[in-house]
C-alpha cells in the first residue's frame, strides 16, 4: 500500500493527519524582528575578532599603554599637574576612549570590505536580514570589541606608576564610551561600504581617524591653545567625547565651566549618533556600491 500522505503534512499523537499550511508566495514569515539572525551575525562577527584576539584586543591595549609611558616621561616629568591631578591621571581616560573608538572603528570598517574584496559579500546580503538588522548586528560586534579593548586598556594603565583610574561619575564613562564608539561603529560601516579597496580604507583612517583624535585635547587641554584653534576644537566631535569620558573618571573636563555643559554635549552626541545612524541606515538600504 503507497502512503499518500505528504511529508509536509502534520500527524497528531491520534494518528489524524492534517495538512501543515504554508504563507503565499513572497508573505513574509518574519513579521517583525529577525532576532535569531541578527543574534548569529554578531556572534559570527565577535567570534572573528575574537580568534586572533592577540591583535585586535591585547596588541592596541600595549600600543596604547607606550603612548602613556612616552608622553608621561617627556611631558609628564617636575610633577606638572593638569585640571588639578598629575599627568599620567590626565591622560590615561583619553588615551582608553581613543583606543575604543580607533578599534571600533577598524572592525566595523572591515566585514563588507572584505567581502567585496574576496566575493563573499553574498553572505551579508543574501540573509532574511532587514538594513537595520544588518547594521545593529555589525555596530553591535565592533562596540563589543571596543569595550573589550576599553577594559584591557584600564587593566594595562593601572600598571604604570602614577595612575589613578578612580571614577567619579560613572554614567559619563559610560555614556561617552559607548557614543565614541558606536559613532566610530557607524563611519567604519560607511566607510566599508564605500571603500573598494584596503587602501581606501587605509586612507581615512590616516587622514580623518587619526588627526581627528590626535587633535582632540587627548594629551591637552585646549584652554592653552589661542582662541581660533579652540573654536576649530569645538567642531571636532572626538573632543566632546574624550572630554566627556575623563570628566566621568576625573569630575572636571574642559568642555565647560559646569556640569551642565557635559551634560548638554551628552545629549547633542546623542542626537549626532541618533543622525548619523539614519544616514548610514539609508545608505545600507539603497544599496550603494554593495548590489550590483
Amino acid at each position: 500500500m503507497v502512503d499518500q500522505t505528504n511529508s509536509s503534512d502534520l500527524q497528531t499523537p491520534e494518528g489524524i493527519v492534517q495538512p501543515r499550511h504554508f504563507p503565499a508566495k513572497g508573505e513574509p514569515l518574519i513579521h517583525q524582528v529577525n532576532w535569531e539572525g541578527l543574534k548569529t551575525l554578531y556572534m559570527k562577527e565577535v567570534r572573528r575578532f575574537f580568534k586572533v584576539q592577540t591583535q585586535t584586543i591585547w596588541a592596541p591595549a600595549i600600543t596604547t599603554l607606550l603612548f602613556l609611558v612616552i608622553f608621561t616621561v617627556a611631558l609628564g616629568r617636575g610633577g606638572r599637574e593638569v585640571l588639578g591631578v598629575n599627568f599620567a591621571t590626565f591622560v590615561a581616560p583619553g588615551l582608553i576612549v581613543m583606543g575604543m573608538m580607533q578599534n571600533a572603528f577598524a572592525n566595523s570598517s572591515f566585514s563588507f570590505l572584505a567581502g567585496k574584496i574576496q566575493g563573499t559579500i553574498i553572505d551579508y546580503l543574501m540573509p532574511p536580514l532587514s538594513e537595520g538588522e544588518l547594521m545593529l548586528a555589525l555596530v553591535g560586534a565592533s562596540v563589543t570589541r571596543a569595550v573589550l579593548v576599553g577594559l584591557a586598556l584600564c587593566a594595562a594603565m593601572l600598571l604604570w606608576p602614577g595612575v589613578d583610574l578612580t571614577v567619579h561619575h560613572p554614567w559619563a564613562v559610560v555614556w561617552f564610551g559607548l557614543c565614541g564608539s558606536v559613532f566610530l561603529a557607524l563611519l567604519g560601516l560607511l566607510s566599508s561600504i564605500w571603500a573598494e579597496k584596503f587602501d581606501h580604507n587605509a586612507a581615512v583612517t590616516n587622514f580623518v581617524i587619526a588627526p581627528l583624535s590626535l587633535l582632540s585635547g587627548t594629551f591637552y587641554v585646549i584652554d592653552n591653545l589661542s582662541p581660533a584653534f579652540q573654536a576649530v576644537s569645538r567642531f571636532n566631535p572626538f573632543f566632546y567625547v574624550i572630554s566627556g569620558f575623563r570628566f566621568g573618571f576625573l569630575g572636571q573636563s574642559d568642555i565647560g565651566n559646569s556640569n551642565e555643559a557635559v551634560l548638554h554635549s551628552a545629549i547633542g552626541l546623542g542626537v549626532v549618533n541618533a543622525l548619523f545612524a539614519f544616514a548610514v541606515y539609508r545608505v545600507l538600504r539603497s544599496g550603494w556600491k554593495l548590489k550590483g
